[in-house]
Parts: C-alpha cells; sequence; structure tokens
C-alpha cells in the first residue's frame, strides 16, 4: 500500500545541511498496524511527514497504492493525502469549536451538506467512545478525550491509512492503553492502516504486527515485531527493549551477565527456581521484562552469575537444555541495567 525506495531528506541550515533521513527503504502493506521507533532525533517524525508529502523527500521515491506521490500536481495531492490523515501529540483541535464541530471541520473543507457532516460526525464520536460529549469543549474535555475526538476528526475523510505521530507521548499510562486499544479496534473493524510512530517499545508491543528501528535517520532494523523483540540485532532496539539507566544497580564483582528471551513457554514452569536448584547458583536479577499472553511467557530477562566458571557453565547447559534462547552482555554494563522494582535480589 505505502513503499518508500531509498527515501533521503536533509535540511539546509545556516552552519550546514542535515540529513534527518537518510536512503530510507519500507513497505507498509493494507492492514497492517506498522510501527516505527527510535529515541529522539531519530528521524521518525520526519519519515512519517515524507509519507504523506508534508516535507517532499530530497531523494528518492514514495508511492501510495502504486502511484509515485512526486509526480502529482497539486490538486491531485491534496486529494491523496485525504486518504492518509494525521494524528498528533499535541491533539491540534480548534479550541473555539466543540467536539462535534471540531469532527465536521474536514467535511466542511470537502463541502459536504452540513446534515450529512453532522450524522457522520455523531456516529465517529459514537465510533471513538464519546457519545454524550459532541457539545464539550477542548477545554472541558480530558487528555484522552481530546485524542478520541483527534482520531474521530481523522476518520472524517474515510482514509485508508491513519499515521499517528507520538501520539500517547502526551498520555498517562492508562490513558495511553485505552487510545491503543482504539486505535487496534479501527484497525479490525474499519481496516484502516495504521502507521504508529514512537520512542515507545510498549506501544509497539500493544498493537503492531511489524517494526522498523530508526537510528540517525536510518532503518536499522525491521520485521515482524515478535522477531524484533525477541532477536534484537541492532543496540539501540536491545536499548528500546530493555533501557539501561547509569543511576541504578551498582557494579558487584560478579561474572556474566545473560540476556534471557522467553518466546511462549508455560508460565507454570518455575524456571528460575529450577535453575538455582539444578545449578546449585544463585543467580541476580538486573533486569526483567516479561508478559503473560494466554498462558505463555513473552519477554527479556538479565542476570547476573557469579564469578565462577563451573557454575556458570552449569546455567547455560540448563538453559539449552530447557532450549531457552540467551546470550551473553557486556560485564562492564552491570551498573547501567534498571528494574523499577528492587533489582539486586539475590536468588
Amino acid at each position: 500500500m505505502i513503499e518508500l525506495k531509498n527515501v533521503s531528506k536533509t535540511f539546509q541550515t545556516a552552519d550546514s545541511p542535515v540529513e534527518a533521513v537518510r536512503d530510507v527503504s519500507l513497505t507498509i502493506e493494507r492492514g497492517d498496524i506498522y510501527g516505527i521507533i527510535g529515541l529522539s532525533g531519530a528521524g521518525k517524525s520526519t519519515l512519517v511527514r515524507c509519507i504523506n508529502f508534508l516535507e517532499r523527500p530530497t531523494a528518492g521515491q514514495v508511492l501510495f497504492q502504486g502511484v509515485d506521490l512526486a509526480g502529482l500536481d497539486r490538486g491531485a495531492l491534496a486529494r491523496t493525502r485525504k486518504s492518509m490523515s494525521m494524528i498528533f501529540q499535541s491533539f491540534n483541535l480548534l479550541s473555539q469549536r466543540t467536539a462535534l464541530r471540531n469532527v465536521c471541520y474536514p467535511l466542511e473543507i470537502s463541502k459536504v451538506p452540513r446534515q450529512q457532516a453532522v450524522e457522520k460526525a455523531r456516529k465517529l464520536l459514537e465510533l471513538v467512545g464519546l457519545t454524550g460529549r459532541e457539545g464539550a469543549y477542548p477545554s472541558q474535555l480530558s487528555g484522552g478525550q481530546k485524542q478520541r475526538v483527534a482520531i474521530a476528526r481523522a476518520l472524517a475523510t474515510d482514509p485508508g491509512v491513519l499515521l499517528c505521530d507520538e501520539a500517547t507521548s502526551a498520555l498517562d499510562p492508562n490513558t495511553t492503553r485505552s487510545i491503543l486499544s482504539l486505535l487496534r479496534d479501527i484497525n479490525q473493524k474499519l481496516g484502516v492502516t495504521i502507521v504508529v510512530i514512537t520512542h515507545e517499545m510498549k506501544v509497539v508491543e500493544q498493537i503492531c504486527n511489524k517494526v522498523a528501528v530508526m537510528e540517525a535517520g536510518r532503518i536499522v532494523e525491521s520485521g515482524l515485531v515478535r522477531e524484533v523483540f525477541l532477536t534484537p540485532k541492532s543496540a539501540v532496539a536491545r536499548d528500546l527493549i530493555l533501557p539501561k539507566n547509569n543511576a541504578a544497580v551498582q557494579k558487584i564483582d560478579s561474572g556474566p551477565l545473560l540476556r534471557l528471551v522467553f518466546d511462549g513457554q508455560s508460565v507454570f514452569s518455575p524456571m528460575l527456581s529450577n535453575l538455582i536448584l539444578e545449578c546449585r547458583t544463585p543467580v541476580n536479577i538486573l533486569q526483567a521484562s516479561t508478559q503473560n499472553i494466554g498462558g505463555k511467557v513473552f519477554g527479556q530477562m538479565i542476570l547476573q552469575l557469579p564469578n565462577d566458571s563451573a557454575a556458570s557453565a552449569r546455567v547455560q547447559a540448563f538453559l539449552t537444555d530447557q532450549k531457552i534462547q540467551y546470550s551473553e552482555e557486556e560485564t562492564g554494563d552491570a551498573k547501567q541495567w534498571n528494574d523499577t522494582n528492587p533489582a539486586d535480589r539475590a536468588f
């Protein structure tokens, strides 16, 4: 549905040119919820603005449904943009308009008859869970409600693609989950393809089926979310999945760090307890990020082992026998691993 071929975007500044996007190629298929993730300054927002030609690429091609956007005149490009609506972190609602009139706004621009526009706007507000709030102004709405109005407004032109630029970054965790659930429902019910720009791996994990990881304007890794989550190949992907914090656990005189990957083992298998009992080896949990999905564990964990080669060998043999994926991390990074719960527990 959307294909980027060697897309680059360079901004000219007073000092020197800035390459915000560098030679990016990716394909977003119809029905995807495609995440583009990276740290601040990675080029994510510039890339999404190149997708709908709010920023014209310096080089490369953007194809939408097989049509090269660079070849369209102004009128044709405007019509194409109606098929690629956008929502933002800051909501961008018109403060002097009610929720209903905000949703009506793009319909008014398209010269849809007033009664037809109002009826459609009411249905969209119902779709996003705002029945009864049609007459509320933005100042009377919570952050989550404002974003729901923005989503309803974005859907007013019946787009095939919804571009979400850090759409949940200004929201609290509970509201973020509800907005992401709404986007997933829209994808399933309306068949809208969604592109999610974010710096949060949890956003990608919750709703995306595919992901591209950006760093310094380039795509450094892409694929199915499950594959990237379980076997991250780039350093930035690993840091996004299990972030480091220099103020966290202090370095201890101990052995290797192992990154364990859980790809669907039963939650009823007490892996750590069995490891300690069978290997007769205490371990230190420095970081863990796991989820129970349908009675299966998915996630990753960083363990620190004693400075004992025989004990380390027993642990690695146990993990291999249990078919648990693992890799060794640099021991110098021990002081950087952080867990939101106390992480310096020995087991």
